[in-house]
Parts: C-alpha cells; structure tokens; sequence
C-alpha cells in the first residue's frame, strides 16, 4: 500500500512539472507572435494619434480623410457628452436647493399609474406643502411657534382706523377660546392695544411701501397689504386664516374647514347659483339659429376671508396679486379673483391652484344675513354661522354689534331695524 501511494504520487507531481513546462512554452511562442500583446494598442489610440500613425506610414489619403472624419464625429460627440454633463450638474444643483420646479411636480403627481374603470378616476387636488425655511423671518417664527395650533394660525391686519371693529372681533375670538389669533400691527396705537389686552401680535420691520399705507389707509388700502404680509408666514411652513376686522366670530373656524385645495374661500354670493356657480345663457338674436351662447359664472371669492395652505401655488397667487398691486391702482379683490379664475391663454400663464368655495351659510356674508336669513324664521333658527363677515355694508361697527346681540346675547329683534342694504 505505502509502494502505491508513493507512485501515485510522484505521478501527480509529474503531472505538474509537464503542465507548467507546456505553459512555459506557450508564453514564449505568444511572445514572439505578439510582440504587442493579444489587445492591438494602435486599437486604442486617439483619432488625433491615428492620423499621425497614418501619416508617418505614408497612408492613403482615402485613409487620412476616414480619419479625419471619425476624429471629426468624435470631437462632436465629446461636445455633446459634455452639454449633457453641464445639463445633469444644472438639475441637480436646482434639484438639491429645493428650487427645480420640475421635481415638485413629479413630486406632487407622484408615480404614474394606470387609469381605472370609469367612474373611478379622481385628479390630484390636494397638493403637497413647502419645506419650511425659518431663516425667512426667525422672530415671525418664533411667534408662530408659540401661539400657532397644528401649524395653523388666524391672521388680522389692523391700524388705528379700525380699531373699534378689532375690540368686537377679539371679544368674540375670546369668546370662543381660540387661541392661535394673531393681529399684524401697523401702527403703534395698535401695538399698545394688543399689548394691554393680552393679544398675540407681530409688527413687522420697517418698510416704507408698507408702512405709509399700514399707519394711515382705510380698510380697503390695509386689505391690499395683506398679500405682501401673508408670504412670510406661507414660507415658514404655516396654514393661513386671512381675518379683516369687519368679521364676528361665532365657531372656532378651524373646525369647518376641508383643507383640500390651496386656496378655500367665502363667497360673495347669496344664493347656491350665485355662490357655488350656474350656466349663464347669453341670448343674441341677430345671431338666429346660433343664438343662444352658454357661459360660466360664479360670484366672487371674498378676498377678506380665506384659507391659504402652504403651497408653492399659493405663494404664487400672493406674488401675482402683490405684483399687480404694486403696479397700478387697483381693487385687491378683483386681482385676488382674476389670478385665481383666468385660465391661461396666449401671452398669458394662467395660476394652477386648486380652490375650494366655503358654505355660504356657515361662513356668511352679510348680505346673506340681512337680505335672506333674517326674514325666513326657519333658517333664524336653524342656521348658525361660523362667522358673519359685514362685508356688503359700510355701518360695518353697528351691524357687528347687531350680529353679537343676536346669536350670542340672544336678543330675538337685535337685526330687524337695519335695511336689506345701505341707506
């Protein structure tokens, strides 16, 4: 036995020495055939080095032309390597500062999918809110931080002008224990009065434009101010209740709100039609067989009372009106609706906001109350506002007063000695 193992293995060993001799062998007869290796290098050089090798070899000119056009075709595809690299570095730079508005799109819409059976299909209305970026404003900030709940605060600007209506809107936000309130102040008187009521206030810095219409403008001036004041706040991450002073507040409004669009508003309507839309129908007789053209109408959204999401698309709609404001003197609620409704034609981008009308009984205007609610018995006492905003009359403090005496004080008569409209 130890006779055979030791035979097997001087074999083996045979074996090895044979096999390292034969690749001896080989490597000698490759070397001497391919002095340059299996992998030709000429293979690998430039265009540029080919036309040299070409040249010095006496080559073709036929050959010298294939060269200069492959070096030709090469330098172009260089260039367009290098556009794409520049294009690719550009999105994701745009990309990593938050600011390629491609990428929130892709991100708003999601993945795409396919579409389901009819009567399932349901568009994207709700869209995605913005990073929050304190460096904006870190004293608005701060403030927000500490009165604001869910991320979600009312906001009302007001000067001395208006003072008296500002007491009854804060009696009545007290009233109901809200306590993410907060009043911008544009003067001083009103700083003060805030400060020796116990309100939440913000004053903003220093700003001419601002500054001379905050101190001195009425209401309709102040309300335009608004759209400038209220960005800082969408930036910072916070849902936005927009307050003029001439609104009484009856329910916590924080409660009867969708928030699935970025703009949700009270309507200047009085009526389901009026209100939430109709089909208008234009009759031109001169037209004859064509005669009768349907059109699309809705009543305004109330500009004094709206709820902002933190979007991109809303932030936008307060940059164009701002923007519009700023250029010419105009009414702030017609802007308001135009930028809000106008699709988008030639030389013009329409705004691709989603929008939401507010009940018009539970977020009421003051025609609604006094041409409609007051005289019918069974709305009196079905119907309870969230608020009622004295929009449509200008004896705005004694009709606030008269709203109070009525839901809150229960004085069944507080309403009747006022006219349907203004005197």
């Amino acid at each position: 036995m130890a006779g055979r193992r030791d035979r097997t293995q001087q074999l083996r060993g045979s074996r090895i020495a044979i096999a390292i001799l034969i690749g001896i062998i080989i490597g000698c007869v490759c070397a001497v055939l391919f002095p340059n290796g299996f992998f030709n290098s000429s293979s690998s050089l430039t265009a540029n080095e080919r036309v040299q090798v070409g040249s010095s070899s006496c080559e073709s000119p036929a050959r010298i032309k294939m060269l200069k056009s492959d070096f030709a075709s090469l330098s172009e595809k260089n260039a367009e390597l290098k556009k794409q690299l520049r294009d690719l570095t550009e999105k994701l730079r745009l990309a990593e500062q938050g600011s390629d508005n491609a990428r929130k799109q892709v991100l708003s819409l999601g993945s795409q999918i396919k579409a389901g059976p009819f009567g399932t299909v349901k568009s994207l209305r709700t869209n995605p809110t913005i990073l929050p970026d304190e460096s904006v404003n870190p004293r608005l900030a701060k403030i927000l931080e500490d009165i604001a709940v869910d991320k979600e605060v009312i906001v009302a600007l007001a000067n001395s002008n208006v003072k008296a209506m500002l007491e009854v809107q804060i009696a009545s936000v007290k009233r109901l224990g809200i306590k993410n309130y907060l009043v911008v102040a544009l003067d001083d008187y009103i700083e003060n009065f805030c400060k020796s009521n116990d309100v939440a206030y913000y004053k903003r810095d220093p700003d001419k434009d601002v500054d001379t219409v905050g101190k001195t403008g009425g209401n309709h001036a102040v309300s335009g101010l608004k759209f400038r004041v209220l960005r800082e706040f969408l930036q910072l991450g916070y849902g936005v209740l927009l307050s003029d002073v001439d609104i009484v507040f009856l329910q916590n409004p924080f409660r009867h709100l969708y928030r699935d669009s970025d703009v949700e508003s009270m309507s200047d309507g009085h009526s389901n039609m009026t209100a939430y839309g109709f089909n208008d129908v234009f009759d031109e007789p001169a037209m004859g067989w064509a005669r009768y053209a349907h059109t699309m109408r809705i009543w305004v959204f109330n500009s004094g009372f709206f709820y902002l999401r933190p979007t991109v698309p809303s932030i936008e709609l307060l940059d164009r009106v701002a923007d519009r404001l700023s250029k010419a003197k105009l009414w702030d609620q017609a802007v308001f609706n135009e930028e809000l409704f106008y699709p988008s034609h030639p030389d013009y981008i329409g705004l691709h906001a989603s929008k939401r009308v507010m009940d018009m009984y539970e977020f009421m205007n003051s025609k609604v109350l006094f041409k409609t609610v007051r005289k019918d018995q069974e709305l009196k006492k079905k119907v309870k506002p969230v608020i009622v905003h004295v929009n449509y009359h200008p004896d705005k403090l004694n009709r606030m007063q008269a709203v109070v005496e009525f839901y809150v004080n229960g004085k069944q008569d507080a309403l009747d000695s006022f006219p349907d409209g203004s005197e």
